[in-house]
């Protein structure tokens, strides 16, 4: 925990108000709920130091490593309905001739880039056949060329020593970028609701950057998600858009760009999970956003780092847990006979979390110092952060849940009721909890309230 609230330009001494408690159920080769608790701690105590700096005393902070945990999973209980499956049908681990390589095929681009090197195979076995005849590292640049995503299984020390692994390893877990502020910014935190007054504008997809805003909106802010007028993922919607309004603008339209514009000038931050040079080729880049929103706090995620070859290289959580040497050490943990990663989407869940903490430490920059920030963070350094604890395995003590484990209310989603997991974080006196329902992509028409 020091070192991760260190990389966010936190105090040692705030970390006595920080109360970790319980014990976490995930079993795996590295301290994985360890990396839970940090996160969402880290995330918590940015809030709770945003509402001390304005001179009052910065409230204690409480973790229950169990729920923690659980929230990494997933937070959502539906009543009655079922969310979407969450992988495409030719998703998966394959063996090769020479190891094992994983496609990410959830997009229809994606898959569509795959079977355009593998040839127009309808189900897993007849791609098994195709794969097996390849070599994992020829099949992985093939597939990247063809603008699809795939991962090359590599150990942890294969890794080490990839041009990727080397130019993420001098990389910090959080990359800050300090500037003056222009425009006025008046705004205080409340000490019951911490953003209350802030506006988020949301450009992320599955998973680290929803999560960020998710925990975002729980203390308050208003997020505004944006997407694409054809982007989807239907199996995180429910999951991750609690307290969210989502709208669709198209950015090569011209009538879309100017609304999307004056969105961006009137946002306290964005946070945006595109490759690192998408906003770029749509003509914004870091200049021009800084120019239309004087002042903006702009956190940012990218897969593989932020240098090296493979900067803007497409990746998920589960591409990075192959390419980084996750999912092969925890093979042999395991003594599995397949690559066998972490038991939740930790990568993306943790950088989340983190990335929110970064979004409220730039906040306390700009109200109180008056400096405007930018963040970037990605989850290859995340998965660096893990595999430097090698030799620290969780055992995990799995609970049965209970019903002590949820939320009293009843969340009214747009697919049917559901409970929510507890919050896995308590702030004395600023409860964690969401203005509106989850509702799918494209719902609102894009607009501040």
């Amino acid at each position: 925990m020091t070192a991760v609230w260190a990389a966010l330009g936190g105090e040692t001494s705030a970390l006595d108000r920080l109360r970790l408690r319980g014990d976490g159920p995930l079993a795996s080769v590295f301290p994985v709920n360890d990396l839970a608790a940090t996160a969402i701690g880290a995330a918590a105590l940015a809030v709770a130091e945003l509402v001390g700096s304005t001179g009052g005393e910065a409230p204690i902070v409480a973790v229950d490593r169990r729920l923690a945990a659980m929230w990494f999973a997933s937070s959502l209980r539906p009543i009655g309905w079922r969310p979407a499956g969450a992988w495409d049908a030719l998703a998966g681990d394959y063996r090769t001739r020479d190891g094992w390589i994983r496609l990410h095929t959830n997009a229809p681009h994606h898959r569509a880039a795959a079977l355009r090197v593998l040839g127009d195979h309808s189900d897993k076995d007849g791609l098994r056949h195709a794969i097996s005849r390849e070599t994992a590292g020829a099949l992985e640049a093939a597939i990247v060329a063809a603008g699809g995503c795939a991962a090359e299984m590599r150990s942890v020390a294969a890794w080490a020593s990839h041009p990727q692994g080397r130019a993420v390893g001098v990389e910090p877990l959080v990359r800050f970028e300090l500037t003056d502020a222009a425009g006025s910014h008046r705004w205080q935190p409340r000490a019951d609701r911490p953003l209350a007054g802030i506006k988020v504008l949301d450009l992320t997809r599955v998973l680290a950057g929803p999560v960020a805003t998710r925990f975002l909106a729980g203390y308050g802010a208003e997020v505004l998600r944006i997407d694409a007028p054809d982007w989807d993922e239907p199996a995180v919607v429910p999951e991750i858009t609690i307290g969210k309004r989502c709208a669709r603008l198209d950015l090569h339209d011209a009538a879309d760009r100017a609304r999307f514009e004056r969105l961006l000038s009137e946002a306290d931050i964005l946070v945006h999970g595109l490759r690192a040079d998408a906003l770029a080729r749509l003509g914004y880049d870091d200049e021009a956003r800084a120019r239309i929103a004087p002042g903006l706090i702009d956190v940012a995620l990218d897969a593989y780092g932020w240098s090296g070859p493979w900067a803007k290289r497409r990746g998920f959580d589960s591409l990075v847990q192959m390419s980084a040497g996750i999912a092969d050490a925890g093979m042999q943990w395991a003594r599995a006979e397949a690559p066998f990663p972490l038991p939740v989407q930790a990568l993306d869940h943790a950088t989340g979390y983190l990335m929110a903490a970064a979004a409220i430490r730039a906040l306390e920059q700009r109200t109180t110092r008056g400096r405007a920030c930018s963040a970037r963070l990605s989850l290859a350094r995340i998965a660096k952060l893990l595999t430097d604890h090698a030799g620290v395995a969780d055992a995990g003590r799995a609970l049965d849940e209970t019903e002590a484990d949820l939320a009293a209310d009843l969340e009214e989603t747009a697919w049917g009721p559901a409970r929510r997991l507890r919050a896995p974080a308590e702030i004395a006196g600023a409860p964690m909890a969401w203005d509106c329902p989850a509702s799918p992509l494209g719902s609102v028409e894009p607009g501040w309230r």
